[in-house]
């Protein structure tokens, strides 16, 4: 076969294989027999073999292809991939509904999809082609797993039309695959899996696709990382587009105008939920308007026009075997409940946080009862109550000590507060627990150190404070138990690239009371550099919109210790980065910007910015850029072929600027 004939062969195959795939996997129709599938799919491969130059990256054979990975890089997320707030029961529903209906009017409507209890994650196609997919991570940076998304058959690796957009789903693995899989794991004697949830997450982690390949994963999408982008005004009309597309939507989902329709929705699922081939925990309600999206805006950690519905915990006995304490990274001591095994929503649980002794005594809780378990939220084990009917005699009362179980100092409990303290910062538990937590994912994301890690280098008395990581060298790392040279190696480039983080992942990670991730990022972005952070006063802090009055004054307590000081120095000579590297405060403060403090809306084509660039310069001179118009919008660039945006800007009388009117504001700042 001549080249030209190869290539015509070759495009007609992969389109018929698209049409195929998509035909079996995203509409469950197949039109032919697998046998001819994999017919067609051998004599392509066969023609790309003989044609190298004629293989595409979109290509059908391309599932499967690459290396084994070393590991996982990280990817900044554009738009947060933020979680959802969580409602237990109709109540939780109401409150959720009247406090939008506050907020944007009554004339609304919610969309409502199946919770599914898998694996979050991130697709990003230019020009219509699959380049990046990405777990959700920490909601702002997650692990490039491009390689194993390219196994799923319901992603498309090319769109019907060549748009350039970012969306999210959650990857799973159906109840047949998970069954599958746990029967070939016992015939090999390996341990099976808990949940299929935990099989999704632990195969798309696999450094090797052909594992992933193997496990027969599947994806709903169900949202835009930037539907204003799109042009579509609705969570509907955007999960429309998203079908459309060539991308597998639940079609399960249904709008509802009241929140009477979304109980009904509720009611039918909670009952059918066991007949469907996969598994959800579910129900997930978002308003339908993407502009009163708009107007109700998020908080630090989730969306205020959405709310997960969890069904109900299941709720089982077991036997309370002990009581253990453990000393977290401030000192409280907090009480956990060792349990007889027992299997609570998938997973076996063995242990249950029991918070405080007013708890313990609240619930009459003692060593030996018969117990209730469940998992709050599906996640996180609890105790509910004692079976008092089932009491022998034989149980004991528990009473917490007087004294730290880690340094024998005296404990104590401080003024309005519920838990016992170790005050003592040498106190080596408080000291674990604190290198643990600057390690961790939200502060200084070092991959390779978990507890055990930790544990061991403190243990070998390697590391005594968080500066003592960057002074590790590979003969103190190869030296640890079950350490190979390769992990050592991985372990410190870990600890070299964590130097580079933005000043909010070192002040969070150093774990100064009351400051939280968010608060971390605010004073970072405010100070832009830890020297400033360290003088500033108890004023300079309360300046800062939401640091109050606890967290200025344990700040300005923290950074006044000379320890801490001499911390600080020894951070810096490390080479770890002390500066803020996100996007900087608007210049509102010092300029005269139109866009100060302004809501601020593209639509249309712009010819001589692209809309990034657009917006980034918008948003450095103090505007905020949305995608939906709304009564808050303020400002409307419309550029070429500008739609039903620009129709409602009018109506709404809110200002309109051409793009020669949007450069001469930009060009005149100097942006």
């Amino acid at each position: 076969m001549d080249h030209a004939t190869a290539e015509s062969r070759v495009k007609e195959l992969q389109d018929l294989l698209r049409q195929y795939n998509y035909e079996y996997h995203v509409l469950d129709k197949p039109s032919v027999q697998d046998v001819e599938y994999d017919q067609l799919l051998h004599e392509l491969k066969q023609l790309e073999e003989e044609h190298p130059d004629l293989m595409t990256p979109d290509s059908p054979t391309q599932r499967v292809g690459g290396s084994v990975l070393e590991q996982f890089s990280k990817v900044n997320h554009k738009n947060p991939m933020l979680s959802l707030g969580n409602a237990f029961n109709e109540q939780d529903l109401r409150d959720f509904d009247k406090r939008v209906r506050k907020a944007v009017g009554d004339n609304i409507s919610y969309i409502c999809e199946l919770k599914i209890d898998g694996l979050a994650v991130s697709l990003r196609y230019e020009n219509g082609l699959f380049v990046q997919g990405a777990t959700r991570g920490d909601g702002s940076i997650g692990e490039d797993i491009t390689i194993n998304l390219k196994t799923i058959r319901s992603i498309p690796l090319r769109l019907t039309q060549p748009f350039s957009i970012e969306v999210r789903g959650e990857a799973f693995m159906p109840r047949s695959s998970f069954i599958a899989l746990n029967e070939e794991k016992e015939k090999r004697n390996e341990l099976p899996f808990a949940n299929p949830r935990n099989a999704a997450a632990g195969s798309l982690r696999q450094l090797d696709p052909r594992i992933a390949s193997s496990r027969n994963l599947d994806l709903f999408l169900y949202g835009i990382g930037d539907p204003g982008e799109t042009g579509v005004e609705a969570q509907s009309a955007g999960l429309d587009l998203l079908s459309e597309l060539g991308f597998k939507t639940n079609k399960e989902r249904r709008k509802c105008a009241s929140v009477e329709e979304v109980l009904d929705y509720i009611k039918e699922w909670t009952e059918k939920r066991a007949d469907l081939q996969y598994d959800i925990d579910g129900i997930v309600i978002k308003v339908d308007s993407l502009s009163h999206q708009d107007e109700l805006g998020t908080t630090a950690k989730s969306p205020r026009w959405a709310i997960a519905f969890k069904f109900p915990a299941e709720e089982v006995v077991t036997v309370l075997h002990d009581i253990e304490l453990s000393i977290g990274r401030t000192g409280v001591v907090t009480p956990t409940a060792l349990l007889e095994p027992v299997l609570v929503a998938g997973t076996t649980v063995g242990r249950a946080s029991l918070h405080n002794e007013d708890l313990i005594r609240e619930k009459d809780i003692r060593i030996g009862d018969h117990v209730v378990v469940k998992k709050a939220g599906d996640i996180i084990p609890e105790v509910v109550s004692v079976i008092t009917d089932r009491r022998t005699g034989e149980e004991k009362e528990f009473t917490m000590p007087t004294h730290c179980p880690a340094c024998e100092s005296e404990l104590e409990r401080l003024e309005g507060e519920v838990a016992l303290r170790c005050l003592n910062p040498k106190c080596p538990a408080q000291i674990q627990e604190g290198l643990i937590h600057f390690v961790s994912r939200n502060a200084m994301n070092i991959d390779g150190l978990g507890e055990k890690v930790v544990a061991q280098l403190y243990r070998e008395n390697l590391i005594e404070d968080v500066a003592d990581l960057y002074r590790l060298t590979l003969e103190n790392v190869i030296a640890l138990e079950r350490m190979a040279e390769k992990s050592a190696a991985n372990l410190l480039n870990a600890i070299e690239a964590s130097k580079e983080n933005s000043l909010e992942k070192l002040l969070f990670g150093l774990g100064i009371r009351h400051v939280g991730a968010k608060a971390a990022k605010t004073i970072a972005q405010h100070f832009e550099n830890m020297h400033a952070l360290m003088a500033a006063s108890e004023e300079d802090l309360l300046k800062i919109d939401e640091i109050g009055d606890k967290m200025a004054s344990s700040i300005v307590t923290y950074f006044s210790q000379e320890e801490v000081k001499e911390l600080i120095s020894e951070l810096e000579e490390a080479g770890v980065n002390l500066t803020y590297k996100g996007p900087k405060l608007s210049r509102s403060e010092n300029t005269n910007s139109a866009f100060s403090g302004k809501v601020v809306v593209l639509t249309g084509k712009l010819v001589q910015l692209t809309r990034n660039e657009a917006k980034e310069k918008i948003e450095i001179l103090g505007g905020k850029v949305t995608g939906s118009v709304s009564k808050k919008t303020d400002l409307l660039v419309a550029g070429e072929e500008a739609g039903s945006k620009l129709s409602k800007a009018q109506e709404l009388g809110i200002i309109v600027w051409d793009e020669n009117r949007l450069l001469e504001e930009i060009n005149g700042q100097e942006v």
